[in-house]
Parts: structure tokens; sequence; C-alpha cells
């Protein structure tokens, strides 16, 4: 009931007419950058993040929101029309849902994504409501050995089980750490890696380490590759926005189910929602061979409504995670920790007692961007695709220029502009050769965690390294993080094997 009460204070902030404003514009420019292909969520967070400082933290939450979860509706619009998903967490709906769409059926896909991301995202930020307050109560019991446990779980799961492979998930982890300990220790008064330029000495800044990998590296990709990547005709999508009563009763199943695999990705630093839209698909296409007439691969409406609810269910989920344990569990969630700390907050246990007017605006906010979302995309969802002929010299150019004058806005230096351009160069070339950003971002971001709370527990407890065993949450973090390993090594064999054969 108490959470229900503060959800109620928590519209009447959100609901005021400028908080509004700031859902509807980030709905428009989350779905705006998600339609754009190799674009997506992140990267619209990340060109934000230093262009909202004027804005108070409470309405620029509120927008980040709205662009995190427009990021996911736009996304699948593209895979749906273009068969080209603008992030990983499409991928799954390309399979049928470009298939519904080839076969004439386009407007009735939009509409089954727009419908599952609806029902998932609600659902999951009902869970969110309930479970956040209990989660930061939970945590309020965690010392250092805890979070240095949940630092180190989130460091090896996103660079081990998640990334393709291994060695190119810790090379990135370690970029990460790495750019998290440059400039001086403020324990020991140490120089780290600054080189003796003064510049660096309050280290490399989140914010430009954040807009040069996720923004500028990203059209510096684009760029490299944009006379080799054919460009895929967009399906237009002409015919009844809407479902009919049979196609809703088919889909009603696949989007429950969905929203059921997603919930509890949200809250496990597995890289997001990418794998629980692939496992719901799965889970979708085992039970379609089961049928008298199986329908993937026809344009099955239910391999393209489980994912869609799947991935914005872990979206809803993720965003309880990082405001109670202050855990981000992909790349997005780790810019709006950086976010969070570029305000002077910090997510976690105290956060709901200390911005309690932040933290449930902010999830009332989700409702409202679910809303604003549906309305957007059910019936205008293939006007957005003609975003498509903005020429894309001038789009990207336009990308890059917005880049420059955000880090510039936010340090008026310079350096740090010129840092821009090199970080932005070093995340062309991950880019170019496979390497995930998510660990880059996580480490950076929690970098700093985990060295506190290693050195806080070593002087606790005279400097034993027992410590981080000691107790049942550090031990139970491990026996998880073990399990997830063993899980995945058993299906990276499994998978060889059957390559091999």
């Amino acid at each position: 009931m108490e959470s229900i009460m503060n959800l109620m204070e928590g519209f009447g902030l959100a609901l005021s007419p400028m908080n509004l404003l700031w859902v509807v514009v980030g709905c428009l420019l989350g779905t705006a950058v998600g339609v754009l292909p190799g674009l997506g969520s992140s990267m619209a967070v990340a060109l934000l993040l230093p262009m909202t400082f004027a804005l108070d933290p409470t309405g620029a939450f509120i927008m980040f929101a709205g662009v995190y979860f427009g990021g996911l509706f736009g996304d699948s619009t593209m895979a749906i029309l273009m068969n080209t998903p603008g992030q990983a967490s499409a991928i799954a709906s390309t399979f049928e849902g470009h298939r519904m769409a080839k076969a004439g059926r386009a407007p009735q896909a939009l509409a089954t994504a727009a419908i599952g991301a609806f029902i998932g995202g609600m659902i999951g930020s009902i869970v969110v409501v309930f479970l956040a307050p209990a989660l930061a109560d939970f945590s309020a019991n965690f010392g250092p050995q805890e979070f240095f446990a949940l630092a180190l779980f989130a460091f090896v799961a996103t660079s081990s089980v998640v990334a393709d492979s291994i060695l190119k998930g810790l090379c990135s982890l370690i970029i990460g750490l790495g750019i998290a300990v440059v400039g001086i220790d403020q324990t020991s008064g140490a120089e780290r890696f600054s080189f003796g330029v003064p510049q660096l000495f309050d280290g490399i800044s989140l914010v430009t380490v954040t807009v040069a990998i996720l923004a500028l590296g990203e059209v510096f990709h684009i760029a490299s590759r944009v006379r080799r990547d054919p460009t895929n005709r967009v399906i237009q999508a002409k015919g009844r926005p809407f479902l009919s009563g049979r196609e809703f009763r088919e889909a009603l199943p696949a989007w429950l189910r969905g929203t059921g695999i997603g919930l509890p990705f949200g809250v496990i630093p597995a890289g997001g929602a990418d794998v629980p839209t692939f496992v719901a698909y799965g889970l979708e296409r085992q039970l379609d061979r089961r049928r008298k007439k199986p329908q993937f691969g026809k344009g099955a409406i239910r391999g393209l409504a489980a994912p869609e609810a799947a991935g914005n269910a872990t979206t809803g989920t993720a965003m309880g995670a990082l405001l109670s344990l202050g855990l981000p569990i992909s790349a997005t969630a780790a810019i709006m920790l950086a976010a969070f700390e570029q305000y002077g907050l910090q997510p976690g246990p105290l956060m709901f007692d200390r911005s309690p007017d932040l933290v449930w605006a902010l999830l009332a906010s989700f409702f409202i961007a679910m809303v604003v979302l549906l309305i957007l995309n059910l019936p205008f969802a293939p006007l957005w695709a003609k975003l498509l002929v903005i020429p894309r010299p001038y789009l990207y150019a336009g990308i890059t220029v917005f880049c420059g004058m955000g880090v510039y806005a936010t340090s008026g230096s310079t350096f740090d502009l010129l840092m821009l351009l090199g970080i932005g160069l070093l995340g062309f070339a991950l880019r170019r050769f496979g390497v995930p950003l998510a660990p880059l971002m996580i480490g950076m971001v929690l970098g700093p965690l985990f060295e506190t709370s290693m050195r806080d527990a070593l002087a606790s407890s005279n400097q034993s390294y027992g410590v981080f065993v000691d107790g049942p949450i550090p031990v139970a973090i491990y026996a998880l993080l073990a399990l997830s390993l063993a899980i995945s090594i058993v299906g990276r064999v499994r998978s060889k094997a059957r390559k091999d054969t």
C-alpha cells in the first residue's frame, strides 16, 4: 500500500506540464534514433547526457526513461520493415516480424510489436514499483564485501557469459577498468596513468567516454562501411494498423510468456535485453513445432510477440535494479548510472530515502512513457520510416557536431575534444574487430565501486582476504556466478560440437 501511495505522489510530479513534456520529448527522440539503422537507445542516451545538465534531475531522468523505452520501440520498427535491427535486442524480432511484413502483414507486425512492448513494459514497471523498495531494503544490509562481489559478478557476467568471445569481452573490460583508474588516487595521492598531463589528474570524464564510445565511434563505423553494406528496401506498411480478434488471441499467450521470461533478466547482469529476447523466441519456436500446422518460417505472430514483450519487460526491471542496487545490467543502464553520478546522486539502498521525489516520479514516468509510445507507434509506426529519407552524410555529420558540442558545453575544454576524438577512434576500432562495448562501459562505471569496496573490506578485516567470502550474500553471489559460468561453458561446448559435426 505504501508503494501505491508513493507512486500516486510520483504521478502528481510526473504529470506536471513540464515533466509531461520531457516524457513526450524523450519518447519522440528515442523512437526517432531507434528507427535509424545502426543507431539505438544507448546512442540516444549518450548524446543527450551532456545536454541535460541544464535541466533539474527529475526532468532529465524522466526524459532519459522516455528515450530508453522509445529506442526499443524504434529498433523494432526497422527490424520489421527493413530487416535491420538497430540493436541486438531487436534481432529476434526480425525473424518472423520481417516475414510478416514481406507477406503483406507489415501493419499487423508493427501493431504486434507495439502492443507486446507495451504489455512487457507495463508489467515490468508494475513489478518494479513493488520490487524495487524491497530490493533497496535488502541491499541496505550490503557492506563492502557484498558490493565487491556484486561488481565482480557484473564484470565476469558481461565480459565472459554474454560476449561471443571471452577474450574480446575481457579485453573490453580491462580497457574500461584502465580508463576508470586514470588520474590521482584519492586514497594514496598517487598519480596513475596520467603521464604528467595536468588535464588527466582528475581522471577522464564519463560523459566524454560515453559520447565517444557509443556515439562518435558508431558514426565512424557507419561511415567506414557506407559503400560496403547494402541498404535494405523498406517495406511499405499499408492496411489496418490493428489486430483482429483472432490475431490478438493468437499473440496474447506469447506476449505473457515473453514478459515472464524477460522480467528476471532485468536484475541479472547478463547483457540487458539481448538474451531474453532470444530465449523467448526459442520457446515459441519449440511450442510451434508441436502444433498441427507450424507457422514459424511463414511469419508467425507469436515469434514476434514474445521477444518484443521480453525485451521491454527486461528493460523495466533493469531500471528497478539500477535504482535499488546501483547495478547496471547493460551499456545503456551504465550510462544512466553515470548520469546519476553526474548529478551527485548515487543509486542504491539509500536513494529511496534520500531522493524519494525523483525516484517515484521516475517510476511513474515509466507508465506514462508506455502509453505515449503506444499512441505514437500503434497507428504512426510507418511514418517513422520517413526518417530514412534524410541523406546519411547529413545525418551522421549532424550527430558528430552534437557530440562535440555536448562535450565542449560540459567541460569547456579543448583537451576534452581531443580526448573525444581519440576515444571515438578507439570505439571505432573496437567495433571493427567485434569487441563488445558493454563490458567497457560497465568496467568504467563500476570500477571505482569495485576498488573502493575492495579497499574498505580489506581495511575492516585487517587485510584478511577471507572477508570476501564472509557472509551468506557474497557466497550466494559467487555461487550464482559459478552456475552462470558453467551454463555458459556447456552451451559453448555444445555449440562447437554441433558446428564440428
